[in-house]
């Protein structure tokens, strides 16, 4: 089985609100044809297999596309093994992983940001995986930094004071979701005494238990080199790494095998028996005459919300099962794409405005999840009448051969597309070793998708679509006009006064980084070719023969710059409206026309431009091409689509304004940018509404020019033969006149501190958004500007702001800053997620932090590592062929030069501490603030 991005709760950067299934989501399928099997050969051929005397299973992959390497661990534990009383320690251990050891007492996350890796990790119900991808020089550094940690970990009583703190704060960041607190219902009551029945991340009450020798007894348990698989894929040679692997590796001892199987004995009667009830439930597919079933009654949430949501769990097998692929082409019939039939039936018909599913096959029996929100009043029960009916159709009666054939293509195709970069592909690797028990498992998972049949679908819906047997579950919000939160008045200044510990010293830190090997020559990149059609129309081309694939990138000047307030959302409903109809085709010709093909096509507009996004095999390239020429030139905005797209746009306001984040935002943002100003403009319930076909076509007929824009293709293809391909799906398309031209106005930093609260009912943690109006993509100023952010907040756990706000106090979840650089100056921000007591001391602390940046400055030891830990994570946006499409079409929109791709890094290593003084005093100004706190009302306190 693939691997299940779904399930993985990340602690740094991957924050999801709801752990949900979206295997259904993508709309690459199949082709009319009969499919043939996708070779599973360029993810398993050059692997290769060893096993250490100590037991560590290790995978090795070359790849010689870039230079660069991924290190994966990947533990055989999670939330399955968990006994009683203990849901989440896998998470919390996950959390201490990263708090030091005992060589090197200092945080891992400042280590790997020194190296330049892109790291993460997560914990899912049966693994739980730390990787990080880096210059291919920093291999053994990597090696030898997860090799400590396997060992010699820090799990002490401060350690493990301040990540609960942190565990509890990303805790309760989930429970601001409606879809989360739903989903933990319906599960816990589709597995009551089964540990796949509880949040993979934990529940509060357990974390705040947790007590030093219960984690530490975890740790000695399950993280052992027996238990564990060490992937490396990219660029190294195999010998000497493994030469390396068992230097560092090879000298771990086994730790605690026998207290592992009595620990996972505990738990087995009850597993044992869930076993038993999973088989004995299965129906008889072969009888003609369905045996009567008695449907448990619905789990009904109203809880303060947005939108109304469904979700039904049915169980399923393990991922060994033999039905396991026929379940899976099953799921992609039902949810893959806009031409799937759960899609046609509840969005395409106006009730729902989303619908996706998905299997979680598992070391256990898992299960099979739908989730539905419906559209704006409509009612949950409808929806669950017309699914059920759908389900029941796909039990009935065969699918047909254009439906097989397309959701085969879907599942083979998603496998290539998503394993275009090594840390996919190691991802792969070590999953399906830990999961599925073999790493090859993947080839016969691939052949058995080709061979499913009409038969197979139907008898798999017949066996585990059983309405006895499913739990369903139904949010219903308490308040559905989804009004905005109230205004909480507040003080304009803080009640506390914090001293933040002095900065971490990259001398001191330096003590224990290992060495890199060698200096890595990035100066390599190709550069795209660039040319003009005859028309405007701008293109770059960047051929990468690696992999059969194709990433295309594009923008429109037709931004959300140019709504107004009055028609705010103008910009986003014309793009959304694009595939619904040109003059030619209708909206499902359209979805079938690539979803047939496996490949993908979509459109979004953001705040200066409409995106445009599209993947497929190379082989189709051209059917993505003309699509996309046709939906620019022909586009016929279909009215009965209109009103649907509307409803959908309503729905997604409404969860934004129940969303402390897009809440948050949008007032941050109007506090930064006056009424007048374009970047002023949100759509309201009253915008969306007013606004009408004709709106739409005079939209789109005035911005959606050749001139307007610009196409950056890279993958696997002949330019020449580009070029006359693009000249003939694009040569008829003309414009007229000059295109529309926005004169922004600069916008001076506020007078004074400015500090606003936003209540949304029923929230359990806050999000604070502090900062005013910064630069540009092309101000000189950019690039050291760059470097001061990646000292102050770049980084959760290696900047300032990670160090002292969520490292040391165990404030937040995740603490951010960044620079919204674009043609025209964007915020400047820090973002935090916090507990409503903790809101007011993490902003203290902020506000003293950026004191002491303003004030002291930055030494040069720490301006160095900086610029160092930025130059070496470039390679690796350069090592993901989806990534350098976006980066040569941002570099050409932002009016920067062909060769920005690879001179960035030099451009970072020239900024001097002349021009970090100077960025310090122009952007660091703690009394000018604009502070937003939207969530719980008790943030503030009485009297501040």
């Amino acid at each position: 089985m693939k691997l299940r991005s779904y399930m993985l709760i990340g602690f740094l950067l991957s924050l999801f609100l709801s752990i949900v299934p979206f295997s259904g989501n993508f709309t690459n399928a199949a082709t009319p044809t009969a499919v043939a099997p996708v070779s599973a050969l360029s993810f398993t051929q050059g692997v290769q297999k060893t096993v250490l005397d100590n037991g560590l299973t290790v995978l090795t992959k070359e790849v010689h596309t870039a230079p660069v390497v991924s290190v994966q661990v990947w533990y055989k534990v999670g939330s399955r093994n968990e006994v009683k009383g203990e849901n989440g320690i896998s998470h919390q251990l996950e959390h201490l992983m990263f708090k030091g050891t005992t060589d090197r007492p200092v945080q891992f996350g400042r280590l790997f940001s020194a190296l330049g890796s892109q790291f993460n990790a997560f914990t899912s119900y049966d693994e739980t995986a730390y990787f990080g991808t880096v210059q291919r020089d920093k291999l053994e550094a990597l090696l030898t930094l997860e090799a400590d940690r396997m060992e010699n970990s820090l799990v002490g009583p401060e350690q493990l004071t301040s990540e609960k703190r942190v565990v509890i704060s990303e805790l309760q960041g989930y429970e601001n979701s409606p879809g989360y607190r739903l989903s933990r219902a319906v599960m816990r009551d589709a597995f009551p005494s089964r540990a796949y029945g509880l949040p993979v991340g934990g529940t509060k009450s357990d974390v705040e238990k947790f007590t030093v020798e219960q984690v530490r007894n975890y740790y000695k348990t399950y993280y052992s080199p027996e238990n564990a698989t060490l992937v490396i894929t990219g660029d190294f040679a195999t010998e000497p790494v493994l030469k390396v692997v068992k230097e560092t590796f090879g000298k771990l001892s086994q730790r605690a095998k026998k207290d592992r199987e009595s620990y996972d004995a505990l738990d087995n009667a009850s597993r044992a028996l869930d076993h038993f009830l999973a088989s004995y439930s299965i129906v008889d597919a072969s009888s003609s005459t369905p045996t009567p079933v008695t449907k448990k009654a619905p789990i009904v949430l109203k809880q303060p919300g947005s939108a109304a949501i469904l979700q039904a769990v049915y169980p399923l097998p393990d991922i060994k099962h033999p039905d396991v692929p026929a379940i899976d082409v099953m799921d992609a019939i039902l949810t893959g794409g806009r031409s799937s039939r759960l899609y046609q039936a509840l969005v395409e018909s106006g009730l729902a405005s989303s619908v996706s599913g998905g299997a979680a096959e598992l070391i256990e029996p898992g299960w099979y999840e739908i989730n539905a929100t419906a559209a704006p009043g409509q009612e949950l029960g409808k929806i669950a009448q017309v699914l059920q009916e759908s389900l029941a159709k796909l039990q009935q009666e065969p699918v047909t051969t254009e439906e097989l054939n397309r959701a085969k293509t879907q599942l083979q195709a998603s496998y290539i597309l998503g394993n275009q970069d090594i840390t996919s592909q190691a991802s792969q690797l070590g999953y399906n070793q830990t999961v599925a028990g073999d790493y090859r498992f993947i080839e016969r998972y691939l052949a058995a998708i080709a061979k499913v049949t009409p038969a197979q679908v139907q008898q798999v819906a017949k066996t585990y679509l059983n309405p006895a047997k499913q739990t369903i579950g139904f949010f219903e919000p308490t308040q559905p006009d989804g009004k905005p939160g109230t205004s909480n008045a507040g003080s304009s200044r803080t009640v506390e006064n914090f001293s933040p510990g002095k900065p971490v010293d990259p001398a001191e830190l330096a003590k224990y980084l290992p060495p890199a090997t060698s200096a890595t020559d990035s100066g390599k990149q190709s550069l795209p070719e660039e040319f003009t059609l005859n028309n405007g129309l701008r293109v770059l081309l960047l051929t990468d023969r690696n992999l059969p694939t194709i990433n295309l990138s594009g923008q429109i000047d037709a931004g959300t710059e140019f709504d107004g307030n009055q028609k705010a959302g103008l910009a986003n409903l014309t793009a959304n409206n694009l595939m619904n109809g040109t003059q030619t085709k209708n909206a499902l010709t359209l979805a079938k026309t690539l979803e047939d093909r496996g490949a993908d096509l979509n459109f979004g507009a953001s705040r200066e431009g409409a995106s445009i996004s599209g993947q497929g095999l190379s082989a189709n390239l051209p059917i993505l091409i003309q699509t996309l020429a046709d939906v620019l030139e022909n586009a016929t905005f279909p009215a009965d689509q209109l009103e649907l797209s509307r409803q959908r746009a309503l729905t997604s306001l409404k969860v934004q304004l129940d969303d402390p984040r897009g809440l948050g935002r949008q007032v941050f943002q109007q506090a930064i940018y006056p009424e007048n100003h374009p970047f002023h403009s949100f759509p309201t319930f009253e915008s969306l509404k007013s606004i009408t076909r004709d709106d739409l076509l005079g939209f789109y007929q005035t911005h959606y020019r050749p001139d307007n824009t610009t196409i950056a293709l890279v993958g696997d293809f002949d330019p020449v033969k580009v070029k006359v391909l693009l000249n003939q799906a694009f040569g008829k398309w003309q414009a007229t006149g000059k295109p529309p031209v926005l004169k922004i106005s600069s916008v001076p930093l506020p007078q004074t501190s400015t500090r606003l609260n936003k209540v949304i009912p029923g929230k359990a943690e806050a999000v604070t958004y502090i900062g005013y109006n910064g630069i540009a993509r092309k101000d000189p100023r950019f690039y050291a500007a760059l470097v001061l952010n990646q000292i102050l907040g770049g980084d959760t756990l290696s900047s300032r702001l990670g160090t002292e706000v969520r490292d040391r106090q165990g404030l937040t979840y995740g603490i951010y800053s960044a620079f919204a650089a674009g043609i025209n100056p964007g915020p400047f921000l820090i973002q935090m997620q916090t507990a409503p007591g903790d809101t007011q001391k993490a902003i203290a602390s902020t506000l003293a932090l950026l004191k002491q940046l303003r004030e002291q400055g930055v030494s040069e030891a720490e301006f160095n590592a900086a610029k160092r830990s930025i130059t070496n994570s470039y390679p690796v946006d350069l090592a993901n062929p989806s990534d350098v499409s976006s980066i040569i079409l941002d570099n050409a929109v932002l009016g920067l030069s062909r060769s920005e791709i690879r001179d960035f890094p030099q451009r970072i290593q020239a900024v001097t501490m002349a021009q970090m003084q100077q960025v310090i005093a122009d952007f660091i100004k703690p009394e000018n603030l604009v502070i937003v706190t939207a969530g719980p009302g008790d943030t503030v306190p009485k009297g501040g």
